[in-house]
Formats: structure tokens, sequence, C-alpha cells
């Protein structure tokens, strides 16, 4: 029989990262929630996704659970290095950015999602200031040009016209999931609007090293990009005490994972239809106890 982890320190608070965006926050509540139920004090800390290190190498803060590979700082790498800052493994969040469209559109454009349909369904995307060539909407000017760069790579008949806002990019898709109109957009998940819109991702070759740097790479021998986003891990990590001071929660917070399809819901309850974090996440784990419970007691009982 496997021995149930010791709980520790239960008379101390565990304190949790909470980063500046609302995923982050919903993913570090459930697994607060989860600590709580294993018989933890929890403490919620404010801290930068970029500078959150020092305190939990210090051991102000004891983990931090949603770190994005593509976005995290070099001191992180610096502290895993001296050993002050542990990883605690795979949140198993499915991350991805990618060319993107609202599920009815497969209809329009029968190909897809293979990338290749696009090249024939492209007058079926275009507007006024793209013709003859398809509209793109691409992310806003300010956070680079992905979608251009990726109609450029693969030899596209496709203008990506940068849209002003991320709201600006909601607002196209939930006009083209009202109307049922053709369109072809910039995107990424974990998002709410990936649940409420419906949105599908177009196939593209997978997105490796050499096709950044090596026209030759890919199915377009002239360009590089002709492939889709660099892939992003998201994991957790936690101060190197973490584990000797609470054993059980360590245990806890290695094991727990959070899928996309749960995540995503959850923020769109909060970012649009105004409700609060804990309230959002109390109804979830009320619904999904076969989800989580299963983790704490196999490190508690």
């Amino acid at each position: 029989m496997v021995q149930a982890a010791d709980l520790g320190a239960v008379d101390k608070p565990i304190r949790l990262a909470v980063n500046e965006w609302t995923g982050q926050h919903v993913t570090t509540h459930i697994a607060g929630e989860m600590l709580k139920a294993a018989g933890y004090k929890v403490e919620y800390v404010s801290a930068g996704m970029m500078n959150q290190f020092q305190a939990i190498a210090d051991g102000d803060i004891h983990a931090t659970l949603e770190i994005w590979s593509s976005n995290v700082s070099d001191d992180y790498a610096k502290k895993i290095g001296e050993g002050t800052v542990v990883e605690l493994g795979d949140l198993e969040l499915a991350a991805r950015e990618g060319i993107a469209y609202p599920a009815h559109v497969g209809e329009l454009c029968p190909g897809l999602p293979a990338w290749e349909a696009l090249k024939d369904c492209a007058p079926l995307f275009a507007s006024a200031e793209t013709l003859p060539a398809g509209r793109l909407v691409d992310y806003p000017a300010d956070w680079g040009t992905p979608g251009a760069d990726r109609m450029t790579g693969l030899d596209l008949p496709f203008k990506a016209v940068p849209a002003g806002s991320e709201a600006a990019l909601i607002v196209e898709l939930r006009a083209a999931t009202e109307r049922k109109t053709p369109l072809l957009v910039t995107f990424w998940q974990p998002h709410w609007a990936m649940s409420a819109y419906d949105v599908k991702f177009v196939d593209l070759p997978a997105g490796e090293d050499a096709c950044f740097s090596d026209p030759a790479w890919g199915p377009n021998p002239n360009a590089i990009n002709d492939c889709d986003f660099a892939a992003s891990r998201i994991f957790k990590a936690g101060w190197s005490g973490l584990a000797e001071t609470w054993p059980a929660a360590s245990e806890i917070l290695s094991n727990y994972t959070l899928a996309v399809e749960d995540q995503q819901p959850m923020m769109g309850a909060v970012d649009v239809d105004g409700g609060k974090v804990e309230e959002v996440v109390a109804a979830w784990m009320a619904e999904n106890e076969a989800t989580w419970r299963p983790v704490v007691e196999a490190a508690t009982k």
C-alpha cells in the first residue's frame, strides 16, 4: 500500500503567487482550495510573473502555478540552477497560439482545418481593403505580426490587418459567429472566447526551431515562418523547502493538473459575466469533485 505523505506544518500558511491574468487566478485558487481540503492554511500573494522568483527562492512565496515557457524570465533558470526554486511538473494546460476560425467557417471552406484549403478559399475571406486577397485579422500591432509572418511564410493569398486591441479580436469573433460569415484570425488558448464562440485552429506544419531560421525547412523553400507557432509549455514551481515543510502539499501541487476545457469557461465567468474568482472556482470545485478530490486523497490518506 502506498503510504500517504505527512501533512507537515499545518499551522503555517502556504503562500501562493497570484500573477497578472485571470486564467492564472483560476489555476491558483483551485490549487489553494485543494490544499485547504487537505487541511492546510493558504494565503494568496500578488506577485509579478517576471519578478516572483526571488520571493520564491527566499521562501516568502511557496509556489507559483502557471508559468508559460514562452514568457519566463532568465531569473527563473538561474534560481533553478541554484536549487533555490524547484519545478513541480506540468500543469498540462494545453496552451496554443495559431491561425483560427469560428467552427461554422469549416462548412464555407470544406478543406479546413488543413492549411492548404486556404489557398482556394481565400476569396471568401476578402474585404474591400484586401481584395483580391483574403483578410486575416492579426494581433494588435504592438504584439508583433505573427499572422502576417505565416501568410508570407506559407505563401497564402491573404493580407493581414492588425486588430486595434484584444477586444477588437473578440468583436470580430462574435460578429462572424452571429452572422455565420467567414473569418480568419490570429488567436490563442486558454481564452474564454475559444469556448464561447467554438473557435478552431488551422492545422499548420509543426513549429520546429528550424522553421524560424532556415528557409529550406518546411513547405516553402524560400521563406521562414512556414509553420505553426512554437509550442508553449505551462508548468509549476515552488520554494526548495516546500516538500520538507509540507510533504503532502508538495505532492498535491506536483500532481495538480488543469484542463483548458475547464479553465476557459471559468475565465469567461469572471471576465465576461463579472463573477468573482473565488465564487466561480467554488462552483467548479463543487461540480468536479471527481477531478480534484482523488489528488488530495492520494497525498493524505
